[in-house]
């Protein structure tokens, strides 16, 4: 699980800003707690801001420093693919990540900086005993190890200016380092965030399509799940039956999903040399009749829903973390509003898998608590800032404050400043003299 991400020098990011996932109010199931450690555990975070403010931003940092975990070691060669800050001398400076998680019961904290040409320091440790044990710290390439982990004196050999120690560490069989770095490349990403990195130079992007929703039905596939789901509106049954019954959630007329066998097309007609092509379909009940429909005829918002069943049915599975951008981009509210409590819940995330949002949907905040909710807006010098709703004016932002309301008035800012006399002017709507 996700304790803290602190991040500095990335994109519209300049200073260091951090995320927690500590909870503030600790007295409610949806706040997850550790042997080792003191601190309650958060599995929603929902981001607030107008347009343009870094709330993307925010979450692409956290999937590039998962994507580098994945990467750096296959695919980053001559240069680092940072983005930095582009304005007060942000692409002279270093860009700054650091991460704590809690991976197999014990806390893990990364520190990295680089530039564009080459890592300028990373550090790995763990507090087995809540005390902190330095598991390797680089410098340039001057990489030390702690004691025990004799046997990881080879990631030298496989060490370059601009890959991650972390990256080359993991290719040996070394719990201590091979458990956190694996939880953090296993960070996925959803929504627009997604379709915007996936043409990136030097990123391996973490994330699902629609195959991912498919294998579910698919009763030819090989892997099979079983259902996480004992709550009202999901059946005791596999993951089939629990994709399904998440299906009809969305639209209701959906009676059933399946798959049917296509001859594969050649350039004269039927190729008897490839194999026949299987087509999904979605079985719609009106009445007596049922009638298929391609997924592509389907509605937007039932499209996106989906597409997300079978991200969202892994990462509950696995206890992995979940980022997604706009959520509320082709979700009803009622979906977004699903979505959110299936990972509050204890019993439909036992094992404490974390969705990390941005939106616009104001309504959500009926859903969530004070500490999941954070405020991100932009200043004058084109920096980006964040801010915890839980601080923002100490104990004036009660458990019990309707936030929706609260938020919407301008309360805790982070709204969009709308100057209708410039917006009229603009549009060539004021005449005569100004």
């Amino acid at each position: 699980m996700l304790l803290r991400f602190e991040v500095s020098n990335h994109r519209s990011i300049m200073q260091p800003i951090e995320l927690s996932m500590i909870a503030v109010d600790n007295d409610r199931p949806a706040a997850r707690t550790f042997e080792l450690l003191d601190e309650h555990v958060l599995t929603i975070a929902g981001i607030y801001g107008p347009n343009a403010s870094g709330k993307t931003n925010l979450l692409a940092a956290l999937a590039w420093l998962s994507s580098a975990v994945s990467s750096s070691l296959r695919v980053w060669d001559t240069f680092v693919p940072r983005e930095p800050f582009r304005f007060a001398g942000g692409v002279s400076l270093v860009s700054s990540f650091k991460v704590e998680l809690m991976v197999s019961g014990i806390r893990y904290a990364y520190h990295l900086e680089l530039n564009d040409a080459a890592i300028q320091f990373e550090g790995l440790y763990s507090y087995p005993e809540r005390r902190r044990r330095t598991l390797f710290i680089r410098t340039g390439e001057d990489l030390r190890f702690q004691r025990g982990l004799a046997n990881l004196a080879a990631t030298k050999e496989l060490l370059t200016p601009t890959t991650l120690a972390l990256s080359a560490a993991m290719r040996f069989d070394r719990d201590e380092i091979g458990h956190f770095g694996r939880a953090l490349a296993a960070i996925k990403v959803h929504g627009t965030l997604r379709s915007s990195m996936i043409h990136r130079r030097g990123f391996a992007i973490g994330g699902f399509g629609p195959s991912s929703t498919e294998r579910l039905f698919d009763a030819n596939a090989a892997h099979r799940q079983q259902s996480l789901f004992e709550n009202e509106g999901v059946g005791h049954g596999d993951a089939r039956a629990s994709a399904l019954a998440l299906l009809q959630f969305a639209d209701l007329g959906i009676d059933d999903v399946e798959f049917v066998e296509e001859p594969a097309e050649g350039v004269d007609g039927v190729d008897q040399r490839r194999p026949d092509r299987r087509r999904l379909r979605l079985l719609h009940r009106v009445a007596d009749q049922q009638v298929p429909f391609d997924l592509d005829e389907e509605s937007a918002g039932t499209q996106t829903w989906f597409r997300l069943i079978g991200p969202m049915l892994s990462a509950l599975q696995s206890g992995q973390i979940l980022l997604f951008d706009e959520i509320d981009a082709s979700l009803h509210p009622r979906l977004s509003a699903r979505l959110v409590e299936l990972f509050q819940d204890p019993e439909t995330n036992p094992l404490g898998a974390q969705l990390i949002f941005t939106t616009h949907d104001t309504s959500l905040l009926n859903h969530l608590n004070r500490d999941e909710v954070w405020l991100m807006e932009k200043g004058r010098d084109g920096a980006s800032s964040l801010t915890a709703l839980a601080e923002f004016g100490g104990d004036a932002v009660r458990r019990s404050m309707n936030l929706e309301k609260a938020y919407l008035s301008g309360r805790f800012g982070a709204v969009p400043e709308l100057d209708q006399f410039v917006l009229r002017r603009a549009l060539g709507l004021l005449v005569g003299s100004e």
